[in-house]
């Protein structure tokens, strides 16, 4: 292949755990030819760094180039940017949620303690409760307005019922 006829790409380092290659994205933006959205297309290559100076984030050139392994085809030219990225790991992060959670429910408890604080009930003595029962026995106590002492005397038989009565009834009383 012609040196003048290799392709240059610029893209960035999204993984570099294997010893002298790193991998590369190239992210683009293509029109859907029916839809006419925008949809996001991604290739990725993996480049020949023999140095292993690439890392995460870096913003790096590669050319296209010889077979060298069964899948690297690209080598590094230079690295045009170096980015700082944050390796963090899920169970770092599960470790930090659960800090400021502690933390959270510490201010919350201290915020519940500084308002009015809640009279708690005193207890009942043995006077004072006999003096209610006596209310509710004796006759005085609260009644139900709507019973009288008649109401009381009347069997639930001879009671007429609430509601229509049932088609059947009619015919057993007359």
């Amino acid at each position: 292949m012609a040196k003048q006829m290799r392709k240059v790409r610029v893209g960035s380092v999204v993984r570099t755990r294997t010893d002298k290659t790193a991998v590369v994205e190239m992210v683009w933006k293509q029109r859907h030819r029916l839809y006419q959205k925008q949809m996001r297309r991604v290739a990725r290559f993996y480049v020949h760094d023999s140095l292993n100076q690439c890392q995460l984030g870096d913003v790096v050139r590669i050319q296209e180039t010889r077979p060298i392994s069964k899948t690297k085809r690209w080598r590094l030219l230079e690295i045009l940017e170096r980015r700082q990225v944050a390796e963090v790991r899920p169970i770092e992060l599960e470790s930090d949620v659960e800090d400021v959670l502690a933390g959270a429910s510490a201010v919350l408890e201290e915020a519940v303690a500084e308002e009015a604080p809640v009279p708690e009930a005193e207890p009942v003595t043995d006077q004072e409760s006999l003096i209610d029962d006596e209310v509710l026995l004796s006759e005085e106590g609260p009644q139900d307005e709507g019973l009288t002492a008649d109401d009381e005397d009347l069997d639930d038989e001879a009671a007429p019922p609430d509601g229509p009565e049932p088609e059947g009834q009619e015919d057993r009383e007359s």
